[in-house]
């Protein structure tokens, strides 16, 4: 990410060299000493701060959401390493509280699927718990199917709505 906005500010920068005028095409001479003077500066910022205990300060150090297998809540290994950085998060800001919203792919029926996002958000919720959060930190809601994260009925749609999500309150 921070390449492509260097690139940006670099080809932003080129093109303001390659379509700059000189005293000349303007009919007459610049400030002193005959020098161009800028009329425009680009900074290019290569640091991004997030507001401590923002979604986005929890998104970028360690993801806002966990995955699962079809037709499964119980918490894969690279599952629970995320977890385990949303409870590092939740010590270091003592009053955030998250709620974990559990997900499906668009396959079986509504019922099935809101009892199973459901399972997943709680799966969530009880490592958290495990790692000492205080539940009442954490609120669960599932939305079944009828929020997927990528629209399409393929294998990679469908494991991308298969998750579990944390959204600081």
């Amino acid at each position: 990410m921070r390449a492509m906005k260097l690139f940006g500010a670099l080809a932003a920068l080129l093109l303001v060299v390659a379509c700059e005028s000189t005293p000349e095409d303007m009919g007459g001479a610049s400030g002193a000493g005959g020098a161009l003077q800028p009329t425009t500066e680009i900074i290019v910022d290569e640091t991004v701060t997030y507001a401590p205990g923002s979604q986005e300060e929890l998104t970028a150090l360690y993801g806002d959401r966990v995955f699962f297998g079809t037709d499964q809540s119980d918490l894969q290994a690279d599952a629970r390493a995320t977890l385990e950085g949303w409870s590092q998060w939740l010590r270091q800001y003592p009053s955030a509280t998250l709620t974990v919203e559990g997900h499906c792919d668009e396959r079986g029926t509504r019922e099935y699927n809101l009892a199973l996002g459901e399972r997943r958000a709680s799966a969530a919720k009880n490592y958290l718990v495990a790692l000492g959060i205080n539940p009442n930190r954490i609120a669960t809601i599932s939305y079944g199917k009828e929020r997927p994260a990528v629209l399409g009925s393929n294998e990679f749609a469908w494991a991308q709505n298969r998750r579990g999500v944390a959204a600081v309150n």
